[in-house]
């Protein structure tokens, strides 16, 4: 199928007129090209990222340094806390290095050549930068672009090989200007129409011209060469308690989550299992298991909880009810909650525990409490009634006789209203 590149390119961006996703980084089809900072800030963290994980990390970047200068002169502890949860901290790292070489030479670069000169910054962003912040025909390929130049010239090398033959295709159906919309255009296609599974053909501009379509297999492309099997790597982290605090230590900065706060291991990395001797603690109780995917490795990490802790290495006691302020990488976010997780549920065993014994306790408690109410009642009614004093009984019980004839009323009636039950009974 013969594809023509003019064709395609204008029915891209006719499109794209009408389907642009709005994003935060991006200016409307047609407007003047948004600023270079927030193109090259949004695409660093695209990378291994989806769209709806990134933007509002982007927003909070943004509002916390709106300009390559704020970032360059930011902490760069700081930085790499709030990149926390994006994963690849490398890019966190290249990120400031990179901020701090334009801030200073004054600007970002133009250039394909100098974009990719920078710290960080590699082909496919170098090519996105110069195109949609500075309008430059530069071929811009992403894992979206990939699929849809793969499928619409029905590219039958396997990946990764076919990425010069990709790169080559795309630059034969791209336009003599807009650039940056183009760019942008392949990628919302392959993002919202032309995705990995299921695809929306009948919705797509492109059907007419795409030979992968006119296969009848479409998803058949890319061709994607075996996965290879991942290694699997354990190792332990340590959750050292203390007075409402916990201790976290610093990762060196050049390595796996360098530079990132993170609880004590024992050294597990991509090349090995973790072996180091843990901290100095009288107790320690494992709570289980959590595992990570990295790039090229799985990782089963145990996470064990000590106390009463000797010298503790180079760190930070954190308070635990502002864990989450410090930054760490998602693997010990995982770790840590694990341990939170199981205290909770301790609790709340021992609650429910508490609530059955004193179920248990309560009723011969309450049988216990009525029968010494009842004794107590019964001791009252047998108490019997205190004597008068000496000498005046005759005169009480006259005068209250004289009280009743006064008040017309029956002698023996008010007299015995004034004796006990036992009295009345025994006629006294």
């Amino acid at each position: 199928m013969q594809t023509s590149g003019e064709s395609v390119a204008s029915k891209l961006l006719g499109w794209y007129d009408r389907h642009a996703r709005a994003l935060p980084w991006r200016a409307p089809p047609g407007t003047p090209s948004p600023d270079p900072y927030r193109v090259w800030l949004a695409e660093v963290m695209l990378q291994q990222t989806t769209v709806a994980h990134a933007a509002p990390y982007y927003e909070r970047f943004l509002e916390r340094w709106p300009t390559v200068a704020a970032l360059a002169a930011a902490d760069e502890a700081e930085v790499m806390g709030a990149w926390a949860g994006l994963g690849y901290y490398s890019r966190a790292r290249n990120l400031i290095a990179c901020a701090r070489a334009v801030a200073e030479r004054g600007s970002f670069p133009e250039d394909e050549a100098e974009l990719r000169a920078l710290p960080g910054i590699g082909d496919y962003t170098a090519a996105a930068i110069a195109a949609i912040a500075f309008g430059r025909p530069a071929v811009a390929v992403d894992a979206n672009v990939e699929r849809v130049v793969a499928r619409l010239f029905a590219i039958a090398a396997p990946l990764p090989g076919a990425k010069p033959a990709i790169r080559v295709a795309t630059r034969t159906i791209a336009p003599i200007a807009r650039h940056g919309d183009f760019a942008q255009a392949v990628m919302d296609l392959g993002a919202t129409v032309c995705t990995i599974r299921n695809p929306s053909c009948g919705r797509c501009p492109l059907r007419a011209d795409c030979a992968g379509y006119a296969t009848g297999d479409p998803v058949a492309f890319p061709v994607k060469a075996a996965k290879k099997a991942k290694p699997l790597r354990r190792g332990r982290a340590y959750l050292v308690q203390k007075g409402g605090a916990v201790w976290l230590v610093r990762r060196p900065a050049k390595g796996m989550l360098g530079g990132m706060r993170a609880l004590p291991d024992d050294g597990w990395s991509a090349r090995g299992d973790g072996g180091r001797t843990p901290p100095s603690c009288g107790n320690w109780r494992s709570t289980g298991v959590v595992r990570h995917g990295f790039t090229h490795f799985d990782l089963e990490l145990e996470v064990v909880v000590g106390s009463d802790c000797g010298d503790l290495d180079e760190g930070e006691w954190w308070p635990l009810e502002r864990l989450g302020e410090a930054g760490l990488p998602t693997l010990f976010v995982k770790a840590a909650r694990l341990v939170l997780d199981d205290a909770a549920a301790q609790r709340e065993a021992d609650r429910r525990d508490h609530d059955h014994d004193q179920a248990e306790v309560a009723p011969p408690v309450r049988r216990r409490q009525r029968a010494e109410a009842g004794a107590e009642d019964r001791d009252r009614q047998d108490d019997p009634v205190a004597p008068a004093e000496e000498g005046n009984g005759g005169r009480d019980r006259q005068q209250q006789r004289d009280q009743a004839e006064e008040d017309g009323k029956d002698v023996e009636h008010v007299s015995c209203l004034d004796r006990t039950p036992r009295q009345r009974k025994r006629g006294n």
